[in-house]
């Protein structure tokens, strides 16, 4: 998938617009990358961070990644892979995670 300058900001507004899109058509599938949603609560505990971050989690993930010395794109993927093996694997549109 391409994502502008691999920014994570920006992954974050391509599904936000998916989520609406999704939305406005009717369309029954539940989205856990809402600010505050379930994927940022899971991610403010593993990041162990005090309190919500009101940033978001892509600002949040590049700063980590940037802590890190690893790129943001591929520390969100092993992030997801976390978050998703921990709330019970691959998980049906309805059930979890959206692409």
């Amino acid at each position: 998938m391409w994502v502008r300058r691999s920014s994570l900001q920006h992954l974050d507004s391509m599904l936000t617009g998916y989520a609406v899109a999704s939305e406005i058509h009717d369309i029954d599938e539940r989205f856990d990358f809402w600010n505050g949603g379930p994927f940022s609560q899971w991610l403010w505990k593993r990041l162990s961070m005090a309190y919500p971050s009101a940033l978001g989690w892509a600002v949040e993930i590049e700063r980590a990644a940037e802590e890190a010395g690893t790129h943001p794109m591929e520390m969100f993927f092993s992030l997801l892979d976390e978050f998703r093996a921990e709330q019970g694997g691959s998980r049906s549109p309805k059930e979890g995670c959206s692409p």
